[in-house]
Formats: structure tokens, sequence, C-alpha cells
């Protein structure tokens, strides 16, 4: 049988810091506030017209795909998680294609639109196809591009202060070994909450779930839904979060797809060596590693310095935790996330 293992790893994170400080000229905030309440002290922003989720993708792929020893036309499928897209469409997966130069051969594109967890349920994805050899070489990519969305006043703050860009990438190839590589994923959602944390317009929704009156709709016969007026004036165009929800769910939801995994491959909490948790708030993280009963060494964090990238967070700190030697040979890796929709995840890697 067939497992996924990873063949290489890169990540990328644009060169503009900005710190807490920062941000206080632009809204009601402090540097204590933010990191009170997140842990959060930095984050990166990409250069605006010069910059994109994309653009930022390409550079964690080239050296995910550098480092697994293989050309870019080796990559038969790419499968591409992200919340911020260049474009509605077509998606990021083509325009990556593009912007590395695959134009020798042909590979299929997916784009994964499950934000905080894009990045395990394209692992889960890819895991599968890779299992069944339908592909040998899958470029799996989480990017971000969130400061392009932002409400940078004092209303916003809650949700901008969390937000940072960048990318990280992996190429997953097949291993004939039974005992190494992707273990096993597990992957679940909830939309009862949808609209709790949400980038709700403008969109196509025509006020169906939450009712028209609140988004001005005019009797139009055609059009006049995507964009109104009121929604324009009143500035409901940006993400909105229930963040004691978010965080009370969340909590919750992590411990239980972490004891999934490893009771599916019959481990327990002290097999592992590296937990890897979305990077959402570090008060979050803090929580389960306390809940698990998991020394500082066996979790890895790195939100203090680059923010909630959502799906672009595991990898990239999968990305950093390798280079700084944090992950060695059979090892046993989890990695576990949670976010909008509600959908949470996890993934057990023999490393």
């Amino acid at each position: 049988m067939l497992n996924t293992k990873i063949a290489g790893i890169g990540h990328y994170v644009p060169s503009r810091i900005i710190s807490n400080k920062d941000l206080e000229s632009v809204m009601d905030t402090t540097d204590e506030w933010i990191q009170e309440r997140t842990g959060i002290q930095e984050r990166r922003y990409g250069i605006p017209h010069k910059e994109t989720t994309t653009t930022m993708a390409a550079r964690a792929a080239e050296i995910a795909i550098e480092r697994a020893d293989i050309s870019k036309e080796d990559i038969d499928f790419i499968i591409f998680a992200t919340l911020s897209p260049d474009y509605f469409f077509p998606g990021c997966g083509v325009l990556l294609q593009r912007e590395l130069k695959i134009t020798k051969t042909e590979c299929a594109a997916l784009d994964i639109r499950n934000q905080c967890s894009g990045f395990i349920y394209g692992l889960s994805v890819a895991d599968q196809f890779i299992k069944t050899g339908h592909y040998k070489n899958i470029l799996l990519v989480g990017a971000e591009m969130h400061s392009m969305g932002l409400d940078f006043t004092t209303r916003g703050r809650n949700v901008t202060v969390i937000f940072g860009d960048g990318a990280g990438a992996v190429i997953l190839q097949a291993s004939e070994t039974n005992n190494d590589g992707v273990l096993s994923t597990h992957i679940h959602s909830d939309g009862t909450y949808a609209e709790e944390l949400a980038f709700i317009n403008p969109g196509c929704h025509g006020g169906y779930h939450l009712g028209t009156e609140k988004f001005g709709y005019q009797n139009n016969t055609y059009g006049g839904i995507f964009l109104t007026q009121k929604m324009w004036e009143e500035e409901d165009i940006y993400p909105n979060m229930n963040g004691q929800l978010v965080f009370k769910t969340a909590i919750t939801k992590f411990p239980e797809v972490i004891q999934e995994a490893l009771q599916k491959s019959n481990y327990s909490v002290s097999d592992i060596d590296l937990l890897i948790p979305h990077q959402a708030n570090l008060r979050i993280s803090q929580f389960i590693q306390k809940k698990l009963g998991l020394s500082d060494d066996k979790v890895f964090n790195n939100i203090q310095k680059y923010g909630n990238t959502t799906a672009a967070s595991i990898p990239i700190a999968l990305s950093e935790a390798s280079e700084q030697g944090k992950v060695k040979d059979g090892d046993l890796v989890c990695l576990a996330a949670f976010g909008s929709g509600f959908t949470w995840g996890s993934a057990l890697i023999k490393w």
C-alpha cells in the first residue's frame, strides 16, 4: 500500500513587517491590548501591486520543489488552499501554474476554500490521490494576502490586528513503506454558525441566509445583488468574527480532532514529538497545550511574528520547524486546524 510522504517543504513571508505599534496609528488599539488577547507582536504584509496570494505561493513552491529534487514539470497536480484569491475566478491554482511557468506539460489544478482548515483539507485530498496512485508529485500550497481586504479602522480592529500575509508549500509523493509519511487525516465541518466568522459582502447570496433588509437591495429586475449602495456606504464589505464563539468552539474541537488522529494509529498524546496547531491565536494554542499536557518543546508557535495566516499558517510553521531542526526523521508530528465554517481537521505524520 502506498503512503503519502512530504518530499519537500518551503515557505515565504513578505519583507514588510507591521508591528502592533504601526497599527496604533490607524485605529484605537495598543500593543499591550493585542498581545494580551492574541500573543501577536507583528505580522507581514505583502507589497501592494507587486505581491499577491499567487506570487507568494510561487516563491514558497519554488523552495519546496528544489528541496524535493524534482523539476516543476514533474508536478502533476496543484492543490491551492486560500481564502484570499487573486480573483473570484479563475482560481489561484491555474495562476500558480502560470506563475511557475509550468508550460511544457499539463497538470490538474484545484482550489480549496476552507479557510484556516484549508491546508489540512488539501492534505487529506492529496493523500487519497497519492494512495490510489493517481498522481505522483502533488504541489500543495496554503497562501494568503489578507492585508488587501481588511478594515483598517477602529471598527475592524478585532479582526484586522490578527491577520498577516504569507505562503507555505509542500511536495507530496508516494512512499512504499507502511510506517512513515501521512498516517491519517481527519476532516469535519458544522455549518450552524457559518456567518460568525465570515466575509459576506460583496457576494451572490441575495440576503437568503440573513434576510434581505440589512443589505439594502432594490427591486431590480436584473442585477443589484452583488454589491449595493448600502453595503458600500456602511462599509459592510469586510470580514467579521464572533471572537468569543470562535475561541470557545476551537478549544473544544482542537483536542477532539487531535485525539481522533492519535487513536486511529494507536498512539497517545505522550507519543507526539511535535504538535503544530493552526496559528489562530496564541491563547488558543496555549490552552490546547495545557489541556493535552504537552511541554513547550513539543508545540510549535510562530504567530507572535506572523499573525494568523489562515491556510498558510500550518505549512509556514512546519517549514520553519523543519529548518530549525525541530522535526527529525522518525518524529511523530501532529497538525491540527480549526476555522471558519466551522471546519476543523488533523493529520498525523511519521516524519
